[in-house]
């Protein structure tokens, strides 16, 4: 392995590094600029009616979320379990009945309950506990991954680690759309003596009426979202922050925290340099706009920018090389009995005993709720 490749962004871990790259992808629906898309809907709460959430400026202009910072994360992640890149990290399975999860696919990730209540409890308690006192290496040779796009252990040791890669689609100036359907029965039941003439009348334009829920009479559903287009355009933005990259330290020197940030560097750029999969739920699929090029920008803390160029093919060859140095065979063939690769078991009695708090790491709660109770 050549010293020039796996030092070529070593400019970018020194304190006087840029902070961050940005990324700024220009999207379209794919039935073109004035197509339809259906944001992200949300439930009602805090004051907010539930639906889309669309911010809406004096001047009348609006911004609608399309997909949050979470479900990007949550789309990006896996692409480390695909064939191509399964090599860069350890890949964990938890397995829960018949269902097989991948540590990748995890929403909350190294801090996820299924992953918390396996055999990994205590070994993922320690390397949080590491993360706390300065050390995140324990932590990357489990799950790399919960470094770059964040974790907080909220339910044990309380450690958060930020996201080094955060991406949001958001769509400007947006207008709303509704729509309506009706849903028509294939045969007359009351006429059938399914039910009465007096049932039917009662139950139609009633969506709670058991008939209508089962599908026996006419329902129709009238003023529910529709999308919405984007006059302003759709956009989606992408930030590697370099600056708290440069804050990872790990046990063991100098040489071995540069391996750590070299190894998370080479992860983070491959996922962010990885075109996304662009369908993102039913009615949205998005893609780039071809006459937009995408903006790749390089920026200090000054405040100056520059024209950076990463390929995705680039990012990855670094990645397989930093992951290498870090101890890491990223051309393994990926054996579940062979670590770092493992498939372990969801317990049942570890999950019973942290949802009631009886747990080692749950003493700090019940202790809390102890403390409480005698107030």
């Amino acid at each position: 392995m050549s010293h020039e490749l796996i030092e070529q962004y070593d400019a970018w871990l020194k304190v006087d590094g840029p902070a961050a790259l940005v990324i700024r992808e220009h999207l379209v629906p794919v039935e073109g600029p004035d197509g339809v898309v259906f944001p992200a809907t949300f439930a009602a709460g805090d004051g907010f009616e539930g639906g889309y959430n669309i911010d809406r400026f004096p001047d009348g202009s609006n911004v609608c979320l399309i997909d949050t910072v979470g479900s990007q994360a949550n789309r990006i992640e896996p692409l480390f379990a695909t064939e191509c890149y399964a090599g860069l990290v350890p890949q964990i399975v938890i397995k829960a009945g018949d269902k097989r999860v991948n540590l990748l696919e995890a929403g909350h990730r190294a801090g996820d309950a299924i992953v918390r209540c396996s055999a990994l409890q205590e070994e993922l308690r320690a390397a949080f506990q590491a993360v706390q006192h300065g050390d995140c290496g324990p932590l990357a040779k489990i799950a790399p991954t919960s470094i770059v796009f964040g974790a907080w252990d909220s339910r044990d040791t309380q450690a958060k680690l930020p996201r080094l890669v955060a991406s949001t689609i958001r769509a400007f100036n947006v207008r709303e759309l509704t729509r309506s359907a009706q849903y028509c029965p294939p045969v007359d039941y009351a006429a059938l003596e399914v039910f009465s003439e007096e049932d039917r009348a009662k139950a139609e334009g009633d969506k709670k009426n058991p008939l209508a829920k089962r599908g026996f009479v006419h329902v129709p559903a009238t003023g529910t979202h529709g999308g919405v287009i984007a006059t302003g355009g759709i956009r989606r933005e992408a930030t590697f922050h370099l600056a708290a990259l440069r804050m990872l330290s790990a046990a063991g020197g100098p040489e071995t925290a540069d391996a750590l940030r070299r190894y998370i560097l080479g992860l983070a750029l491959t996922a962010l340099t990885h075109v996304p999969a662009g369908y993102l739920r039913q009615g949205c699929h998005v893609v780039l706009d071809p006459d937009k090029p995408r903006e790749f920008k390089m920026v200090y803390a000054d405040g100056h920018r520059e024209d950076v160029t990463v390929t995705h093919q680039e990012a990855l060859a670094f990645a397989q090389a930093a992951a290498t140095m870090f101890g890491l065979d990223p051309g393994r063939m990926i054996d579940f009995q062979t670590a770092p690769d493992r498939e372990v078991e969801f317990e049942t009695e570890r999950a019973k005993k942290d949802v009631s708090g009886d747990t080692d790491a749950g003493g700090k709660r019940a202790r809390k709720a102890s403390a409480k109770q005698q107030k």
